[in-house]
């Protein structure tokens, strides 16, 4: 979605696909935390760190919008 934005015919238009990008990081994250793992194995770093990366790439297509309107 992110490279659909960087090819947006308009500005509207690529806001709505930051939008996205933005709304299935959060999504992402959302299903990594309902995943449960019984304990602290390489399986449960790697999650920490896909909800770590989620959360980073939602503050950055924030930071997009923000900078976009």
């Amino acid at each position: 979605n992110y490279i659909e934005a960087n090819e947006a015919l308009s500005k509207k238009d690529f806001i709505f696909r930051i939008k996205v990008c933005r709304k299935e990081a959060k999504e992402s994250k959302y299903w990594l935390g309902l995943v449960y793992i019984d304990n602290k194995t390489e399986l449960e770093k790697e999650r920490e760190q896909l909800i770590q990366e989620s959360t980073e790439l939602m503050n950055i297509f924030g930071a997009i919008l923000n900078k976009s309107k």
